[in-house]
């Protein structure tokens, strides 16, 4: 099997390809300079990896992308040991405040307009505050949208990821049981993924309806060992393998016998007709709008809402830009990567199914990368 974790001359050649994308969107926005924020905290490191080389294994990091000269990554000075520093393939700057020192470095170069990635969920206060001086530009969207085509480098991590999640997904239904508590039957699948050098890569929860035969709640927990799993549950499984990319696999599981709901039933129906439609609809030129209308139809037309996005854009970073929903009419292009997981739920608030897949857009249609049928497992 290729390896997922780049080596040095191949990241070079992948790293300039990822800053040419992304200063094509910087001079479409007249931007002098862009900053793009990563932190271990918030999950959102992955940004700092897709521009860097760099895993940040603790604390946070900013990389300065110049509209004209080379990037580089700015670490709080705390942060020297936080990360294999030599996988970094760009200068590594250290300071006790970064903002103050990228400010200071955007005032010697005469900037003026500054995107930032990250800047609700990611950039710390204190760093924003030394920015005040500049014209800044929130530029979470068209940074995403400049790595949302995956390279066929990106595409092998892809692939391994999405190996991994599916052996995952495998792993926790050969554990469940009815009985057995959530944080069991997790433990398996969570060791599985870690042999495979997911790391603490891994966001992994369980629908589940305590009491309740044949029906999963809409609410996502984190499977704790309090949660006794009933007859039918519903694995919300998300990994990143070696190479950083996140991916969504996972199906609804059954006890032999269990007594479905006829709305569980009816829902299952509709997840088989996504499935299809997806397959022709998720081409190059189709919006995301498009998408969502042609997966969403037979959820919609037996009477049931969608409590969480239909899909989205996935990466170095679990959720990116372009969503896949009503109104967004953003155009797929071949080889982006596409997490789709339908959240349907009953008119009663109460009876739901979710499962995931992660699709790769092609000039023909989408094509689900684990190719798991789509249907109930009996266990």
């Amino acid at each position: 099997m290729a390896p997922t974790v780049l080596d040095r001359s191949l990241l070079r050649a992948e790293l300039d390809r990822r800053y040419a994308n992304v200063r094509e969107a910087m001079a479409a926005a007249e931007l002098d300079g862009l900053i793009v924020a990563g932190s271990e905290y918030s999950g959102f490191e992955g940004a700092v990896t897709y521009l860097s080389g760099f895993q940040i294994v603790h604390r946070y990091a900013y990389v300065v992308v110049p509209a004209d000269g080379d990037p580089f990554v700015v670490f709080p000075s705390e942060a020297r040991y936080v990360g294999e520093h030599g996988t970094a393939l760009l200068e590594q700057r250290f300071d006790p405040h970064p903002g103050a020192a990228i400010a200071a470095y955007a005032r010697d170069a005469g900037w003026q307009r500054i995107g930032v990635y990250g800047l609700d969920y990611v950039m710390t206060v204190r760093d924003y505050r030394e920015l005040d001086a500049f014209d800044i530009v929130p530029f979470d969207v068209e940074f995403d949208l400049a790595r949302a085509v995956k390279s066929e480098a990106e595409l092998v991590s892809v692939r391994d990821s999405v190996r991994i999640n599916r052996r995952g997904f495998e792993v926790w239904a050969d554990a469940y049981a009815p009985g057995r508590t959530a944080a069991e039957v997790m433990a398996a699948a969570e060791e599985y993924f870690i042999s495979e050098g997911c790391g603490r890569l891994t966001m992994n929860m369980v629908l589940t309806a305590p009491g309740r035969s044949g029906v999963a709640l809409p609410e996502f927990k984190i499977a704790r060992k309090e949660e006794v799993l009933g007859d039918f549950v519903l694995p919300s499984l998300e990994v990143a393998g070696p190479g950083m990319h996140w991916v969504e696999v996972s199906r609804a599981i059954a006890a032999e016998g269990a007594p479905l709901s006829d709305d569980t039933k009816a829902m299952a129906e509709a997840y088989v007709e996504y499935y299809e439609a997806a397959k022709g609809a998720m081409r190059a030129g189709a919006t995301c709008h498009d998408v969502h209308t042609a997966v969403s139809k037979g959820f919609s037309e037996r009477g049931y809402h969608l409590g969480h996005v239909t899909g989205h854009s996935i990466g170095m970073t679990m959720i990116e830009f372009p969503k896949v929903g009503e109104g967004v009419e953003t155009e797929l292009r071949a080889n982006m990567v596409l997490s789709m997981h339908p959240h349907a739920i009953a008119a009663n608030g109460e009876d739901c199914l979710y499962m995931q897949d992660t699709w790769l857009v092609t000039e023909e249609g989408g094509v689900p990368l684990a190719d798991l049928p789509m249907e109930i497992v009996v266990r």
